[in-house]
């Protein structure tokens, strides 16, 4: 386990092979709030380094879509693929930022439900589901990060 930084923004990216959902928390890890929606294009890293860059968290997670049986999926190994290239672009910058795999089974079920519960349409929550799972994920790598007093997940080493 790694221990985790005491105070600093965490950065959550729910990862998508069309979308991907941003989250952050305040520096002391109190409230979760939705960031924004990227389209995954030709300029995805691009606008990911850029925040990252404005947002400096002190660790990132990335959501690791496994199915209910515990496998690997195709979007889990885009999930890792993506988590790789954030510690290559994070290693080339020398910047000093811990990004974790986190297990986000159902993750998108919930959000959709809390979307749903506050009376958005699926319609309507097209561009807001993404985001929702993002802020559930770090929701749940916070409340691991208070239980252990390390970080969540597992690590993608730079």
């Amino acid at each position: 386990m790694t221990e985790r930084p005491r105070s600093g923004v965490r950065l959550c990216f729910d990862v998508g092979q069309v979308r991907i959902g941003v989250a952050k928390c305040d520096r002391d890890q109190i409230l979760s709030l939705p960031v924004m929606t990227l389209q995954v294009d030709d300029q995805t890293n691009a606008k990911v380094a850029e925040l990252i860059s404005e947002i400096e968290p002190a660790a990132i997670y990335v959501g690791l879509p496994i199915n209910l049986h515990g496998k690997n999926t195709q979007s889990t190994e885009f999930a890792i693929a993506f988590a790789e290239t954030l510690a290559k672009m994070l290693d080339a910058t020398n910047a000093d930022v811990a990004i974790r795999l986190i297990d986000e089974r159902l993750s998108t079920s919930s959000a959709l439900g809390s979307l749903r519960d506050s009376g958005k349409s699926a319609k309507e929550s097209k561009g807001l589901v993404d985001q929702a799972a993002a802020v559930e994920i770090l929701e749940l790598a916070l409340a691991i990060e208070k239980r252990t007093d390390a970080l969540a997940g597992t690590e993608i080493p730079q």
